[in-house]
Protein backbone atom coordinates (compact mmCIF):
# COMPACT_ATOMS: atom_id res chain seq x y z
CA UNK A 1 0.00 0.00 0.00
CA UNK A 2 1.18 3.51 -0.80
CA UNK A 3 1.12 4.99 2.71
CA UNK A 4 4.16 7.22 2.44
CA UNK A 5 3.62 10.98 2.44
CA UNK A 6 7.09 11.65 1.09
CA UNK A 7 7.18 14.91 -0.85
CA UNK A 8 3.66 15.94 0.17
CA UNK A 9 2.90 19.27 1.85
CA UNK A 10 0.23 19.26 4.55
CA UNK A 11 -1.54 22.14 6.26
CA UNK A 12 -2.54 20.86 9.71
CA UNK A 13 -4.91 23.03 11.74
CA UNK A 14 -5.26 23.07 15.51
CA UNK A 15 -1.85 21.47 15.52
CA UNK A 16 -0.48 22.44 18.93
CA UNK A 17 -2.51 20.04 21.08
CA UNK A 18 -4.31 16.71 21.08
CA UNK A 19 -5.38 15.27 17.74
CA UNK A 20 -3.86 18.04 15.62
CA UNK A 21 -0.47 17.69 17.25
CA UNK A 22 -0.52 13.90 16.91
CA UNK A 23 -1.41 14.19 13.22
CA UNK A 24 1.40 16.66 12.53
CA UNK A 25 3.98 14.43 14.25
CA UNK A 26 2.89 11.21 12.50
CA UNK A 27 2.58 12.76 9.06
CA UNK A 28 6.02 14.33 9.37
CA UNK A 29 7.37 10.88 10.28
CA UNK A 30 5.85 9.58 7.05
CA UNK A 31 7.68 12.20 5.03
CA UNK A 32 5.29 15.14 4.76
CA UNK A 33 6.39 18.76 4.99
CA UNK A 34 4.08 20.26 7.60
CA UNK A 35 2.52 23.70 7.87
CA UNK A 36 1.23 24.09 11.41
CA UNK A 37 -1.74 26.41 11.91
CA UNK A 38 -2.79 27.54 15.39
CA UNK A 39 -3.09 30.70 17.46
CA UNK A 40 -0.40 30.17 20.12
CA UNK A 41 3.02 30.84 18.61
CA UNK A 42 4.91 29.51 21.63
CA UNK A 43 3.11 26.18 21.38
CA UNK A 44 3.61 26.11 17.61
CA UNK A 45 7.39 26.44 17.92
CA UNK A 46 7.39 23.70 20.56
CA UNK A 47 5.60 21.30 18.19
CA UNK A 48 7.91 22.30 15.34
CA UNK A 49 10.89 21.12 17.37
CA UNK A 50 9.32 17.65 17.61
CA UNK A 51 8.68 17.15 13.90
CA UNK A 52 10.81 14.71 11.94
CA UNK A 53 12.27 15.94 8.66
CA UNK A 54 12.68 19.51 7.48
CA UNK A 55 11.08 22.36 5.51
CA UNK A 56 8.28 22.75 8.03
CA UNK A 57 6.62 26.12 8.63
CA UNK A 58 3.64 27.63 10.38
CA UNK A 59 0.76 30.08 10.30
CA UNK A 60 -0.15 31.82 13.55
CA UNK A 61 -3.83 32.73 13.35
CA UNK A 62 -7.03 32.61 15.38
CA UNK A 63 -9.93 30.61 13.92
CA UNK A 64 -12.34 32.98 15.63
CA UNK A 65 -11.18 35.55 13.07
CA UNK A 66 -11.75 33.86 9.68
CA UNK A 67 -10.79 36.92 7.63
CA UNK A 68 -7.37 37.14 9.28
CA UNK A 69 -6.89 33.38 8.89
CA UNK A 70 -7.80 33.62 5.21
CA UNK A 71 -5.31 36.42 4.54
CA UNK A 72 -2.45 34.82 6.46
CA UNK A 73 -3.02 31.48 4.72
CA UNK A 74 -3.09 33.09 1.28
CA UNK A 75 0.12 35.00 2.03
CA UNK A 76 1.87 31.89 3.35
CA UNK A 77 0.91 29.70 0.38
CA UNK A 78 1.94 32.43 -2.07
CA UNK A 79 5.37 32.45 -0.43
CA UNK A 80 5.92 28.72 0.17
CA UNK A 81 3.81 26.97 -2.47
CA UNK A 82 0.70 24.81 -2.71
CA UNK A 83 -0.30 22.00 -0.36
CA UNK A 84 -1.47 18.48 -1.18
CA UNK A 85 -3.28 17.95 2.14
CA UNK A 86 -5.51 20.08 4.35
CA UNK A 87 -6.66 18.90 7.75
CA UNK A 88 -9.37 21.11 9.23
CA UNK A 89 -9.46 20.98 13.01
CA UNK A 90 -10.17 23.46 15.79
CA UNK A 91 -11.53 23.57 19.32
CA UNK A 92 -15.19 22.77 19.87
CA UNK A 93 -17.90 25.02 21.34
CA UNK A 94 -18.58 25.13 25.06
CA UNK A 95 -21.01 22.59 26.41
CA UNK A 96 -24.50 23.16 27.74
CA UNK A 97 -28.15 22.43 26.96
CA UNK A 98 -29.20 23.56 23.50
CA UNK A 99 -32.29 25.37 24.76
CA UNK A 100 -30.12 27.63 26.93
CA UNK A 101 -27.66 28.58 24.17
CA UNK A 102 -27.39 32.23 23.15
CA UNK A 103 -27.49 33.16 19.46
CA UNK A 104 -23.93 34.49 19.72
CA UNK A 105 -22.67 31.00 20.63
CA UNK A 106 -23.92 29.68 17.29
CA UNK A 107 -22.38 32.60 15.43
CA UNK A 108 -18.98 32.13 17.06
CA UNK A 109 -19.02 28.37 16.43
CA UNK A 110 -20.16 28.81 12.82
CA UNK A 111 -17.33 31.24 12.10
CA UNK A 112 -14.78 28.99 13.78
CA UNK A 113 -15.82 25.70 12.19
CA UNK A 114 -17.67 26.39 8.96
CA UNK A 115 -16.44 29.76 7.70
CA UNK A 116 -12.79 29.15 8.65
CA UNK A 117 -12.88 25.68 7.08
CA UNK A 118 -14.45 27.12 3.94
CA UNK A 119 -11.87 29.89 3.59
CA UNK A 120 -9.05 27.37 4.01
CA UNK A 121 -10.51 25.09 1.33
CA UNK A 122 -10.89 28.02 -1.06
CA UNK A 123 -7.24 28.90 -0.41
CA UNK A 124 -5.85 25.42 -1.14
CA UNK A 125 -8.06 24.17 -3.99
CA UNK A 126 -6.37 26.04 -6.88
CA UNK A 127 -3.01 24.59 -5.89
CA UNK A 128 -4.39 21.08 -5.42
CA UNK A 129 -5.90 21.19 -8.90
CA UNK A 130 -2.54 22.17 -10.40
CA UNK A 131 -0.77 19.45 -8.41
CA UNK A 132 -3.36 16.86 -9.46
CA UNK A 133 -3.59 15.69 -5.86
CA UNK A 134 -5.79 16.79 -3.00
CA UNK A 135 -6.84 15.40 0.35
CA UNK A 136 -9.16 17.39 2.62
CA UNK A 137 -9.81 15.78 5.99
CA UNK A 138 -12.12 17.34 8.58
CA UNK A 139 -11.93 16.43 12.24
CA UNK A 140 -15.58 16.54 13.30
CA UNK A 141 -17.29 14.36 15.97
CA UNK A 142 -19.36 11.22 16.38
CA UNK A 143 -22.23 13.61 17.15
CA UNK A 144 -22.70 13.69 13.38
CA UNK A 145 -24.22 10.20 13.78
CA UNK A 146 -25.55 10.37 17.34
CA UNK A 147 -25.88 13.67 19.20
CA UNK A 148 -24.12 13.99 22.53
CA UNK A 149 -26.25 15.27 25.44
CA UNK A 150 -24.97 18.52 26.90
CA UNK A 151 -23.22 19.62 23.70
CA UNK A 152 -26.11 21.37 22.00
CA UNK A 153 -24.23 24.01 19.99
CA UNK A 154 -21.50 21.56 19.06
CA UNK A 155 -24.02 18.98 17.82
CA UNK A 156 -25.61 21.63 15.62
CA UNK A 157 -22.42 23.01 14.12
CA UNK A 158 -20.75 19.61 13.62
CA UNK A 159 -23.75 18.56 11.54
CA UNK A 160 -23.31 21.65 9.37
CA UNK A 161 -19.63 20.85 8.83
CA UNK A 162 -20.44 17.26 7.83
CA UNK A 163 -22.97 18.31 5.20
CA UNK A 164 -20.66 21.06 3.91
CA UNK A 165 -17.90 18.48 3.49
CA UNK A 166 -20.07 15.96 1.66
CA UNK A 167 -21.21 18.65 -0.76
CA UNK A 168 -17.58 19.55 -1.47
CA UNK A 169 -16.79 15.88 -2.07
CA UNK A 170 -19.37 15.84 -4.87
CA UNK A 171 -18.00 19.01 -6.42
CA UNK A 172 -14.27 18.24 -6.19
CA UNK A 173 -14.08 14.51 -6.85
CA UNK A 174 -13.62 14.92 -10.61
CA UNK A 175 -10.47 16.95 -9.91
CA UNK A 176 -8.92 14.08 -7.97
CA UNK A 177 -9.53 15.86 -4.67
CA UNK A 178 -11.14 13.85 -1.89
CA UNK A 179 -13.04 15.24 1.10
CA UNK A 180 -13.65 13.03 4.13
CA UNK A 181 -14.67 13.43 7.76
CA UNK A 182 -13.00 11.77 10.73
CA UNK A 183 -15.36 11.43 13.70
CA UNK A 184 -13.38 10.94 16.90
CA UNK A 185 -15.12 9.41 19.86
CA UNK A 186 -13.99 10.03 23.43
CA UNK A 187 -10.30 10.85 22.97
CA UNK A 188 -7.66 11.71 25.57
CA UNK A 189 -7.40 15.45 24.95
CA UNK A 190 -7.64 18.58 27.09
CA UNK A 191 -11.06 19.19 25.52
CA UNK A 192 -12.37 15.84 26.79
CA UNK A 193 -10.80 16.36 30.20
CA UNK A 194 -12.64 19.69 30.56
CA UNK A 195 -15.93 18.09 29.52
CA UNK A 196 -15.52 15.14 31.89
CA UNK A 197 -14.69 17.46 34.77
CA UNK A 198 -17.83 19.47 34.09
CA UNK A 199 -20.01 16.38 33.72
CA UNK A 200 -18.59 14.93 36.94
CA UNK A 201 -19.37 18.15 38.79
CA UNK A 202 -22.93 18.19 37.44
CA UNK A 203 -23.43 14.53 38.40
CA UNK A 204 -21.94 14.99 41.87
CA UNK A 205 -19.23 12.36 41.34
CA UNK A 206 -15.44 12.40 41.10
CA UNK A 207 -13.54 12.89 37.87
CA UNK A 208 -12.20 9.33 38.13
CA UNK A 209 -15.72 7.97 38.47
CA UNK A 210 -16.83 9.90 35.40
CA UNK A 211 -13.90 8.52 33.37
CA UNK A 212 -14.87 4.99 34.46
CA UNK A 213 -18.54 5.60 33.62
CA UNK A 214 -17.64 7.01 30.20
CA UNK A 215 -15.33 4.10 29.42
CA UNK A 216 -18.17 1.66 30.07
CA UNK A 217 -20.04 3.20 27.14
CA UNK A 218 -17.25 2.08 24.81
CA UNK A 219 -16.95 -1.54 23.71
CA UNK A 220 -13.18 -1.43 24.23
CA UNK A 221 -13.72 -0.06 27.75
CA UNK A 222 -11.19 2.75 27.40
CA UNK A 223 -10.71 6.29 26.15
CA UNK A 224 -8.94 6.62 22.80
CA UNK A 225 -5.57 8.26 22.23
CA UNK A 226 -4.87 11.11 19.76
CA UNK A 227 -2.32 8.93 17.97
CA UNK A 228 -5.10 6.47 17.08
CA UNK A 229 -7.02 9.23 15.32
CA UNK A 230 -3.83 10.39 13.61
CA UNK A 231 -3.33 6.98 12.02
CA UNK A 232 -6.64 7.31 10.18
CA UNK A 233 -5.86 10.87 9.08
CA UNK A 234 -2.47 9.82 7.74
CA UNK A 235 -4.06 6.96 5.80
CA UNK A 236 -6.73 9.21 4.27
CA UNK A 237 -3.94 11.61 3.26
CA UNK A 238 -2.06 8.93 1.34
CA UNK A 239 -2.25 7.69 -2.24
CA UNK A 240 -3.74 4.44 -0.93
CA UNK A 241 -6.93 6.32 -0.01
CA UNK A 242 -7.43 7.80 -3.45
CA UNK A 243 -10.88 6.24 -4.01
CA UNK A 244 -12.34 7.16 -0.63
CA UNK A 245 -14.48 10.27 -0.91
CA UNK A 246 -17.41 11.85 0.91
CA UNK A 247 -17.22 9.40 3.81
CA UNK A 248 -17.52 9.62 7.60
CA UNK A 249 -15.08 7.58 9.68
CA UNK A 250 -16.08 7.07 13.33
CA UNK A 251 -12.94 6.33 15.35
CA UNK A 252 -14.63 5.71 18.67
CA UNK A 253 -13.64 2.29 19.98
CA UNK A 254 -17.19 1.06 19.43
CA UNK A 255 -19.14 3.60 21.48
CA UNK A 256 -22.60 2.19 22.00
CA UNK A 257 -24.19 4.33 24.69
CA UNK A 258 -24.77 7.90 25.72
Amino acid sequence: MKLSLEGKRALICGSTDGIGRACAILMAERGAHIILAARNEEKITSVMSNLAGSEHSYICADFDNPDDLKQKTADHLAETGSVHILMNNTGGPHGGPLIEAEAEEFEVAFRRHVISNHYLVQSVIPGMKKLGYGRIINIVSTSVRQVIPGLGVSNTIRGAVAQWAKTLALELGSDGITVNNVLPGYTNTERLKELLEKWAENAGISYEEMVESTSKKISMRRIGEPEEIASTVAFLSSEAAGYINGSDFPIDGGRFGL
